[in-house]
């Protein structure tokens, strides 16, 4: 007799598996724990792990055996019982045993929470956004000026502060009349408009001359980062010691050859203006790409009708946060240091992507949906693709990356969506 199992979906998302495992598979999970237990077991007349099963069953009972079974038979009869139910579980299960006994069946039933069911709505037809990707002689210019703006050099300047300079100044906070730890620091330069002070900091310094003092009056924010700060009033006590401003550069021949950095092949300005008025045309052409496939798959989910289960929420938030404390670790950062600059908890962060992450998951399911309404497939040749792009990428032998993926599910499940979000393009109102 083999294992058998049924499926019964209730209200909602949440269904009933009920599994029956044979008394013959049973019984040696039970012979599996009793090998695992008796390793421990000393008693009189017998060396340790040497007590026979009988003895074992008449002292301790063959029930003291029972949750070890258990836990050697469900992990293969919940599996088993899935592929043969074709359900897709998105939380751990809810296991109700109903009936266990040395030589009889395990009978199991398990609520199951699973993927939603979904209606999809109108996704062929749709009016997408399509953005401009001309590229003007101001967008240009624009990004020039900006690339020049890097290689400016810092002058001392005559005359009042302005937007843009920098500042050298020496500052002492206080808070009540009384300064207040880390508020005091000479000789900073401070760029005046980048932000870094607290809100109106910079602005107060605008018109004042090198040598001149004064008073700047600000609130810290509720947020600040110094708990025993934030939402006070204070003061600083400013000097200026010298203002300087950036002297731009110009985009010459001579600066091209002998300064500019990152632009490999040019030689003259001109050259230099080409690349970028490039360069721009694929960016923006690229951004209207994705503004365009973004609208489409947004409209889709939109009009389609499913009941997301919480748990599919909460998972895609922890997958949201992982990708978060990836980032952090780029920046030579972890989530417990920006705890502390921030301070903002991992709760806090959570909550904030709580949104975001059901509509990747409305997103996801709906492509999932559509993929298979329009019968689209990963081929092995799509796979073969996408395996080959990734031994590129991490400079490893295609079969690497096989063996560390293990299960290639997740990048044909990637594949189709990228296949149905190419359907909505295609299929869009023209």
């Amino acid at each position: 007799m083999s294992q058998t199992q049924t499926w019964e979906k209730k209200e909602g998302n949440v269904g009933t598996l009920t599994i029956t495992v044979p008394a013959e598979d049973f019984d040696k999970a039970l012979d599996q724990a009793f090998n695992k237990v008796k390793k421990d077991i000393q008693v009189p007349g017998f060396r340790k792990g040497k007590i026979p099963r009988q003895m074992f069953e008449k002292r301790f009972g063959v029930e003291s055996l029972y949750q070890d079974a258990l836990d050697i038979v469900l992990p293969g009869a919940y599996s088993k019982a899935i592929d043969e139910t074709g359900i897709k579980p998105v939380d751990q299960p809810s296991v109700d045993v109903k009936e266990i006994e040395k030589g009889k069946d395990l009978v199991l039933e398990l609520e199951v929470t699973v993927e939603p069911e979904v209606e999809l709505g109108e996704y062929k037809g749709l009016e997408g956004k399509e953005i401009d990707a001309e590229v003007s002689e101001d967008d240009v210019n624009e990004q020039i000026e900006a690339l020049l703006g890097q290689y400016a050099e810092l002058v001392v300047k005559e005359g009042e502060v302005a937007e843009g300079d920098v500042a050298n100044i020496d500052f002492k906070g206080f808070v009540d009349g009384e300064a207040f730890e880390g508020g005091e620091m000479e000789g900073h330069d401070l760029e005046i408009g980048s932000g870094t002070f607290i809100p109106g900091f910079e602005d107060q310094l605008i018109g004042l001359k090198a040598g001149e003092e004064k008073d700047v009056e600000v609130t810290f924010p509720e947020e600040y980062q110094a708990e025993e700060l934030q939402g006070k009033d204070a003061t600083f006590k400013v000097k200026l010691n010298e203002v300087k401003e950036k002297e731009a550069k110009e985009l010459t021949d001579e600066f091209v050859k002998e300064e500019l950095e990152g632009f490999e092949g040019v030689e003259t300005a001109d050259e230099v203006k080409k690349q970028i008025e490039e360069d721009l045309k694929n960016f923006k052409e690229q951004e209207r790409d994705y503004e365009l496939r973004e609208s489409l798959v947004v409209q889709a989910a939109e009009n389609a009708k499913m009941e997301i289960p919480e748990a599919m929420v909460e998972s895609e938030q922890q997958r949201m946060l992982q990708e978060y404390e990836q980032r952090l670790a780029q920046q030579g950062l972890n989530l417990e240091l920006f705890e502390q600059i921030s301070g903002q908890t991992k709760e806090d962060l959570l909550e904030q992507m709580k949104d975001d992450a059901f509509k990747r998951v409305r997103t996801g399911l709906t492509l999932q949906a559509i993929a298979q309404a329009e019968n689209i497939e990963a081929t092995e040749e799509d796979v073969d693709n996408e395996l080959q792009k990734l031994a590129d990428q991490f400079q490893m032998a295609k079969d690497d990356i096989k063996k560390v993926l293990g299960d290639l599910s997740v990048i044909e499940n990637d594949i189709k969506n990228q296949k149905a979000i190419e359907f909505l393009v295609d299929n869009r109102k023209q």
